[in-house]
């Protein structure tokens, strides 16, 4: 069970306005490593996302921008399994390094919500938010700090490998089939 768990914040309504990710990695179902930062987005905070997330321009004022990271996050996400709950986490990564105009970073994504909805049948059409699903597990957190996040949507695909007997590149195999049918 090899994978990376990742979450964003953002600043505001902009995917690419990324205020702090959070990186949890696991190697045989154990976090080997966490790596965490706050990100100046040069841009404004909606005082939405501020209220979500507690972060605002003070608090990143002196953080790295998106580039400035960027090295840590390819040495942290290159040739992995990426895990993240729902697509928004995949897409503020990917616009970003877009926006940016860095190198794309080479890993497979896997949106947990895929293998929530398909491990437990209560979340199968609705109500299986980051918070809900945690809240089932009994699973404890921060919710919206990028680390704790990303922890939590970790220890949720953990769980639903060992539930159902799934390894992570199974699910992998399994939601892209899906996805290929689709198309």
């Amino acid at each position: 069970m090899d994978f990376c768990a990742i979450d964003v914040e953002t600043a505001n309504c902009s995917i690419c306005s990324i205020c702090q990710i959070g990186i949890v990695e696991y190697k045989a179902g154990e976090i080997i490593s966490e790596w965490e930062s706050l990100v100046n987005p040069q841009d404004y905070f909606n005082p939405i996302n501020v209220e979500i997330h507690g972060i605002h321009a003070e608090i990143v004022a002196d953080a790295p921008t998106f580039p400035q990271i960027y090295n840590d996050l390819f040495h942290n996400l290159q040739g992995k399994i990426v895990v993240s709950h729902t697509h928004f986490d995949r897409i503020s990564v990917t616009g970003a390094i877009a926006y940016h105009g860095l190198q794309p970073i080479q890993c497979t994504w896997l949106d947990s919500t895929h293998i929530v909805r398909r491990t437990w049948p209560q979340f199968a059409q609705r109500g299986y938010a980051l918070k809900n699903v945690c809240d089932f597990l009994k699973y404890k957190f921060s919710h919206h700090n990028a680390l704790a996040d990303a922890k939590a949507a970790g220890y949720i695909v953990k769980t639903a490998c060992l539930k159902t007997e799934t390894t992570v590149e199974e699910w992998v195999a399994h939601v892209n089939k899906k996805t290929a049918m689709r198309q």
